[in-house]
């Protein structure tokens, strides 16, 4: 008999999870269907993906590309329906004919429409970790109370999945351990960071991502965002989640049980491992990636992460610890600063200072709702707009 059909909408298709995703997707006609291609405003990029899928719907969620779209799509002669606008991502995440949602989406702005997805009981894939940094606790509960199935596909995150009980539980786990590669400036001081540029913090030895997530892994803030991450995923406490440098990023995490069990999922460095584990889930598919060849690897190194000269890492633990809207604060500015440094407006060693100062700045308590953590995200904005403009006067 005939396996049904999973459709597809990806949220973020012209990124490089959205290219990867899309990849496995094309080795298997006979299990997944594109229903919906989301893009911010990469117009041309999206048409082009259109073409080959040919979705039921394809969104810009910048409005003011619409016309381009919907005239592009008539240029093609393709059916598909042209949407635009962040309701017209909550629309697409949360239709009935959409069975998978990948969000993937990347920054704040992926926000709404995973939680969307969410609250209607999708089977949800991850790759939008500030959704989870931002309001993972709202997160956690919309899947729960909409019965939808959460399925992380960062490497690290879908490594610790596949290593915890098959029951979902979490009895007899001690720890979970991040690996992070250390990026392209591991054994590096402090110093020797001041001039970097964004090219060279972009060029990561192991992984081809975009720039924002590059310049996250340079500075560590990557792992840091994806230890609050496996807080809300895995429900584990703060003290139970370390990180552990393994430069090879080929272990991709590991889980430490209580009987001296030591679980580690392997793999080449290459996100459709972890894409087609999540669409196929709980089955295994062919994902096109290489199988690891541990004689040619010949070792495996690890080292503690060097707190002292990448300040995110412990930035990110602190604001778990304070939790609310903090967490949110982190996330606001980093990204913000991430920008200004990719932009030639802020030097590398700039961006944990304007995140520590937005998060002494900020007044901490609850935060109770989305609308909440939105405004939270709002003012740490403004707040490291305004730092970094009165750094450019000086």
């Amino acid at each position: 008999m005939a396996r049904p059909l999973k459709t597809i909408a990806l949220l973020g298709a012209t990124g490089s999870i959205g290219s990867s995703t899309l990849d496995v997707v094309a080795r298997h006609p006979d299990r997944f269907r594109v229903g919906a291609l989301t893009a911010n405003g990469s117009v041309d990029a999206l048409l082009a993906l259109c073409a080959r899928f040919r979705p039921d719907t394809a969104v810009v969620a910048d409005k003011a590309a619409y016309p381009a779209l919907r005239d592009g799509l008539a240029a093609l002669g393709l059916s598909t329906r042209a949407l635009a606008g962040p309701d017209a991502l909550d629309e697409v995440a949360t239709d009935p004919a959409h069975d998978t949602v990948v969000a993937a989406i990347v920054g704040a702005a992926g926000m709404a429409s995973t939680l969307a997805a969410a609250r209607a009981g999708k089977r949800l894939l991850l790759a939008n970790k500030e959704s989870v940094v931002l309001a993972g606790d709202l997160l956690v509960r919309a899947a729960r109370e909409g019965g939808a199935t959460l399925l992380p596909v960062d490497s690290e995150h879908n490594a610790i999945f596949q290593c915890l009980p098959a029951d979902g539980g979490r009895q007899g786990v001690r720890r979970l351990l991040l690996t992070a590669s250390g990026g392209p400036f591991r054994g590096r001081d402090r110093a020797a960071l001041a001039a970097v540029t964004p090219d060279q913090a972009c060029a990561h030895p192991n992984w081809s991502m975009g720039r924002k997530i590059s310049v996250d892994s340079a500075t560590l803030m990557n792992k840091g965002l994806e230890v609050i991450e496996a807080r809300h995923l895995f429900g584990l406490p703060p003290e139970c989640i370390e990180v552990v440098v393994h430069p090879q990023s080929v272990i991709h995490s590991l889980v430490d049980y209580v009987d001296g069990s030591v679980l580690a999922q392997l793999g080449n460095p290459d996100m459709r491992t972890a894409l087609a584990h999540g669409l196929a889930w709980p089955e295994r598919i062919d994902s096109g990636v290489a199988p690891l060849d541990l004689a040619a690897l010949a070792r495996f190194d690890f080292e503690p992460p060097d707190l002292e000269t990448f300040p995110c890492l412990g930035l990110a633990y602190r604001a778990l610890a304070a939790g609310g809207g903090a967490p949110a604060v982190l996330n606001a500015a980093n990204e913000v600063a991430v920008s200004a440094f990719l932009q030639g407006t802020l030097g590398f060693l700039g961006i944990p200072d304007l995140v520590q100062a937005c998060l002494d700045a900020h007044p901490g308590g609850p935060a109770q709702s989305l609308e909440d953590l939105l405004e939270t995200d709002a003012a740490a904005r403004r707040l490291a707009g305004e730092i970094i403009a009165r750094m450019q006067r000086q």
